[in-house]
């Protein structure tokens, strides 16, 4: 059971791309019941129901007590990040192909909107990573990642040459494709890919894996949250792209640092059920496993499922 507020200004984080009038339809339609606002960043009321209150960007998540993503990780994504360190809650709401970071899907979305109201939910914080020690290309001096922070190779400029140290003293070299360093909720992305550890995102740590490793270090590394992390590319590194949740935020040069340390309570995810939640991301990340697309999946289910979805 949540003790923060019933909130009564709900902000919507939209998909770029994907079509969510009709799922924004159902939040308006549930806020226009109950008497709360449904709030969007300026530019975004033309793909989302009418009756909606437009803010600048830059102050969403201030005119609001929770923020509802429509899309799928890399929204839910977006949205802890524009959230980070102000205590607003996110629920995710999956329009995705995946979804393991969001808790409902769009048929959930009346119920779970409800609850909210009520105060029936509860908050999980998430730690996030934050990025040091370059000038990143959006003039900004520092970013915020909820999954991971990698360096990674850039095609025909050689591979990630990286000197690992911690609380300023020497660990290791990585020579490899790119270096990961994963939250415990990230730890399910570009890290798990990479062949590091599934880490329960209730813990404090962080996961730095080699992706593709020539020589050096050649297996994950797991840190704690205290931990001040430092990656100095060697004079041999190729030219590498410093990536932030998937977003190329600077070019990387031999003899750059980049900085990295954990930021705790940086983010908060509304929980409506956390069994099901878990559930829900375990089936979803061993599916990817299968050697298999979706339509062939389907036909394992049995052939009234198969109909029934037809």
């Amino acid at each position: 059971m949540s003790d923060r507020p019933s909130p009564h200004r709900i902000g919507l984080v939209l998909h770029p791309t994907r079509d969510v009038r009709s799922v924004s339809e159902e939040v308006v339609r549930w806020a226009r019941q109950e008497g709360a606002e449904v709030v969007v960043a300026a530019g975004d009321a033309d793909r989302v129901a009418d009756g909606v209150v437009e803010v600048a960007p830059d102050h969403l998540v201030e005119a609001c007590s929770a923020l509802v993503s429509l899309g799928g990780d890399g929204t839910m994504l977006g949205a802890l990040r524009a959230s980070a360190g102000t205590g607003v809650p996110v629920l995710g709401v999956n329009l995705g192909r995946v979804g393991v970071l969001v808790e409902v899907e769009p048929a959930e979305l009346p119920g779970a909107l409800q609850r909210i109201l009520e105060g029936r939910f509860s908050v999980e914080s998430r730690p996030a990573l934050r990025v040091t020690g370059v000038d990143l290309d959006d003039g900004s001096p520092s970013a915020v990642a909820f999954n991971d922070v990698a360096l990674s190779r850039c095609p025909g400029d050689g591979i990630a040459s990286a000197a690992l140290s911690i609380d300023g003293q020497g660990y290791g070299v990585y020579r490899c494709d790119a270096v990961i360093v994963a939250t415990p909720m990230g730890s399910t992305a570009y890290s798990y890919a990479a062949g590091g550890p599934v880490v329960s995102p209730t813990l404090s740590a962080m996961v730095v894996a080699p992706a593709s490793p020539w020589s050096g270090i050649s297996r994950p590394v797991v840190l704690a949250p205290e931990d001040r992390l430092a990656l100095e590319l060697l004079p041999d590194s190729g030219v590498l792209a410093l990536e932030v949740d998937g977003r190329v935020m600077a070019p990387l040069e031999p003899g750059m640092r980049v900085e990295v340390v954990e930021e705790r309570d940086a983010g908060h995810v509304v929980r409506l059920d956390r069994a099901l939640h878990d559930r829900r991301s375990r089936v979803k990340l061993s599916l990817l496993d299968l050697p298999l697309l979706p339509d062939e999946l389907r036909e394992l289910l049995p052939r009234e499922l198969g109909r029934a979805e037809d």
